[in-house]
């Protein structure tokens, strides 16, 4: 598998590029998935963003974004650590 892949209109992404990310070991990023204390959140771009994708990871203290072209190539990626503090639920909303 590539690093990011588009099957059937979903985005797939390596899962060991979201545990780095959120700066957690992969079995962790696992068990938070399926736990649901690790979420995600995608958007497909419009107008100027037309064909990249923005993928949103959230865990308790961090948020890990990466956007994405039509290739599947990473153009940008950022992380914001909000320390021992609870992630704000506005961080968790579309275009935040």
């Amino acid at each position: 598998m590539k690093a990011i892949e588009f099957a059937d209109g979903e985005v797939e992404i390596d899962a060991s590029i979201v545990a780095e990310g959120l700066g957690i070991a992969l079995p962790r990023l696992k068990e938070g998935m399926r736990k649901g204390t690790i979420t995600s959140m995608s958007e497909r771009g419009i107008d100027a963003d037309q064909g990249r994708h923005r993928l949103t990871f959230f865990s308790e203290h961090r948020r890990f974004r990466v956007v994405v072209d039509a290739a599947g190539a990473i153009v940008q990626r950022s992380t914001v650590d909000f320390g021992d503090a609870t992630l704000p639920k506005s961080v968790r909303k579309p275009g935040g």
